[in-house]
């Protein structure tokens, strides 16, 4: 195997219809306050994304997707928005900004930025004037606040929950100390929600929008994209006991995936529309399944939307083979790729998440209690070849930061460390995200394992993250980089990412098997054992495979990528 890349990433700049450059591009998260502190106060910043561009360059990526890096209180990590045209200071500045934009676009790299359109941190102005104003007012029609209900209206207008854990409402206080309105926040507190029904939210968006397009950005990841929209008259509902935090497993849920979400995006394609070249609109929809997922991306609306039901689905061949068929049929069928997903900043990381033995639902984390535990060997093991298979498939990828290191899930976080609103609002029930949040290691041996030059991280690195770090795996040919390095070429060598998907059978009902055909470059066929006992490889050139074998058979959890003789 190689790690170099076997042809040039492409340029930026306007493709040809039908052909652009979202349908096939394997896309780096990078969670900003995570990822390189160049300034040393332990949280990661631009600059520290711009030093190590050439190393994703070197990873072979086509464009990377940044979490939010705007100004605010970051009581949820920079989801709470203060303003959304300007950058933290805990970040830089907007010159850093246009700085790493410039230099990830020199090196042929695309540069998604995140949007949170659901709600803002109740320190922007607009709130912060809908507070000091009347009920009725303009100011409070930016956002939901509602009279309360039962005596004296002490009771909230309805009895939604929060996704942190807790109600779904919070009172305020009249100028003169009596109680006043509530208002609505899915998620923490100091997320109060847009009342996107107002035009002036609607205009206020499309400035945003233009604000980062105008500074060259090449699309938007939407936060909470089915969430924006609430049935009229504000219905009761409580979700399922040990629902996905987002809605993923329900229908018909009064805040999630209304009808009328889909006319804001109609509205954001034309003003992307406006821009040379593709820009795109990724969309964060966990939906209940993947054809309602696909409605996210009809041709004039988003063009991506993350693979929800596929991230979700266990190490088993028939559900994983299902929901791949339900993707290549339903995306294509309304003119949009399938985007592939594993892992992100919201979801316990897969090298962990592939060996839980107990229930897991999306947002609760794992932690020292948890029932189930991973084992490390297994996870990263199912993850490797997880990841392969992932790779070979039609449509777009995303890939999250330290997974190319096999970086598990940490687990034993110090309760005083813990600093996902979930934890809080929960009172410890549930982990939350941390776990997965824990800034990377770069260098082995450097302080905070390169991560700071200072060695200080905003959350505790583990000892274990040493083994792990990139220098360590740089030259070595059964690292995890290694193989993602090999991967993500062998990808673009075979046009992988525009092929057509082919079930082959005979293998048992153990074994993943497909062919992805790319025209005049060939086929690949790609096997994935997730069975219990190693299964006969076909005649063929092995091109990647997940961990050292023999070339005989193929063991069990591991994946293969194999080109006809």
């Amino acid at each position: 195997m190689t790690s170099q890349l076997t042809s040039p990433l492409p340029e930026i700049g306007e493709t040809r219809p039908g052909a652009e450059w979202w349908r096939t591009a394997v896309i780096y998260q990078i969670y900003p306050r995570s990822f390189a502190d160049a300034s040393g106060d332990g949280i990661g910043d631009l600059p520290g994304v711009t030093a190590h561009l050439d190393d994703l360059r070197s990873l072979g990526v086509d464009a990377v997707w940044l979490s939010p890096f705007y100004r605010s209180p970051q009581h949820d990590a920079g989801y709470d928005v203060a303003d959304y045209c300007d950058v933290d200071p805990l970040f830089g500045t907007l010159a850093d900004f246009d700085d790493m934009l410039a230099a990830a676009h020199a090196r042929g790299i695309r540069v998604i930025v995140d949007l949170v359109p659901n709600h803002s941190s109740d320190q922007h102005p607009w709130f912060q004037r809908a507070l000091a104003a009347a009920p009725g007012s303009p100011e409070r029609a930016l956002y939901m606040f509602r009279d309360g209900t039962g005596e004296n209206g002490d009771l909230p207008p309805n009895n939604w929950e929060s996704v942190f854990g807790g109600p779904a409402w919070t009172r305020t206080t009249n100028p003169d100390g009596t109680p006043g309105q509530w208002y609505l926040h899915l998620f923490d507190t100091t997320q109060p929600d847009f009342d996107w029904s107002n035009p002036a939210v609607q205009e206020e968006f499309r400035r945003i929008l233009r604000f980062w397009l105008d500074r060259g950005v090449d699309g938007f990841r939407v936060d909470v994209a089915h969430g924006l929209v609430k049935t009229d008259g504000l219905p009761d509902h409580l979700p399922a006991v040990d629902a996905d935090s987002m809605g993923g497993g329900e229908e018909n849920v009064p805040y999630w995936g209304q009808e009328g979400v889909h006319e804001i995006y109609r509205d954001w394609h034309r003003v992307l529309a406006e821009y040379d070249g593709d820009r795109a609109l990724c969309a964060e929809a966990w939906l209940p399944t993947v054809d309602r997922t696909a409605e996210w991306v009809r041709p004039d609306e988003m063009h991506q939307a993350f693979n929800f039901p596929y991230l979700m689905t266990e190490w088993e061949t028939p559900a994983i083979r299902e929901v791949i068929a339900e993707s290549v049929r339903a995306f294509p069928a309304v003119g949009a790729p399938a985007t592939w997903v594993l892992s992100n900043h919201d979801v316990v990381r897969h090298a962990s998440r592939l060996a839980l033995t107990a229930e897991n639902p999306q947002g609760h984390g794992i932690g020292p209690d948890s029932p189930g535990q991973p084992i490390p060997e297994v996870g990263l093991r199912r993850a490797r070849a997880a990841t392969t298979v992932m790779l070979a498939l039609p449509g777009s990828a995303y890939l999250y930061q330290g997974e190319e290191l096999g970086l598990p899930e940490v687990i034993a976080l110090p309760p005083e460390s813990r600093q996902d609103p979930t934890w809080f609002r929960t009172d410890g029930e549930r982990y939350g995200r941390d776990g997965c949040r824990v800034p990377i290691p770069w260098s082995a041996d450097a302080p905070g394992y390169g991560f700071s030059p200072t060695g200080a991280a905003w959350l505790p690195q583990p000892a274990e993250w040493a083994q792990l770090a990139r220098d360590v795996q740089e030259d070595d040919p059964e690292s995890t980089l290694w193989l993602y390095r090999t991967l993500l070429a062998t990808r673009r060598a075979e046009n992988l990412g525009a092929g057509e998907l082919e079930w082959l059978d005979g293998y048992g009902e153990d074994v993943l098997a497909f062919r992805v055909s790319t025209g005049a470059a060939g086929s690949v066929t790609v096997l994935a054992n997730a069975g219990s006992t190693p299964v006969p490889l076909p005649a063929g050139t092995v091109l990647v495979a997940s961990a050292p074998f023999d070339g005989t058979d193929l063991p069990v959890d591991v994946a293969v990528w194999i080109a006809a003789d």
